[in-house]
């Protein structure tokens, strides 16, 4: 087992609290030092309450689905004896009502390109079970209710 952390802290500064005005843009700090800004997605809390600047909890979710899905695709790719010159991912994630009526992220679709190299070039089946076989193995959707697509783009 392993433990894995991110610390997020929000401060509510001269704003008054109360009457809900407040600013929920905070910061994001990992482990090994990286921060980025937070922030609820406009969509969620209208500007200036919320940044578009800032990343979304739901772009987090979909990050961390795409992330993950990569990482294991180009081990198993490896594996294979194949070489990834590239892998680039427009996942998208959508939020709408789950089976319990409950608002959540109800699909995540990943959508990579891949650029090959090498001389052992994979066919399309090969493709595919390198996805399914990397699916299979993400820590992040065996954790999720989420229906995973992945609509690779090469």
């Amino acid at each position: 087992m392993s433990v894995h952390t991110a610390h997020v802290r929000w401060t509510r500064g001269e704003a008054v609290f109360t009457d809900g005005k407040y600013s929920r843009v905070h910061e994001v700090r990992f482990d090994g030092g990286a921060s980025v800004a937070g922030s609820p997605a406009p969509s969620v809390v209208r500007p200036p309450m919320s940044s578009a600047e800032a990343v979304d909890p739901e772009e987090m979710f979909v990050a961390s689905v795409s992330m993950c899905h990569m990482l294991f695709f180009l081990d198993f790719a490896r594996r294979a004896g194949f070489v990834v010159d590239s892998y680039d991912d427009a996942a998208e994630g959508a939020l709408g009502k789950d089976d319990r009526g409950r608002m959540a992220m109800t699909k995540v679709v990943l959508r990579p390109a891949i650029v090959w190299s090498g001389e052992k070039r994979p066919t399309a089946a090969d493709i595919d079970d390198l996805h399914h076989k990397a699916h299979e193995a993400c820590f992040i959707a065996n954790s999720l209710r989420t229906d995973v697509i992945v609509e690779a783009r090469s």
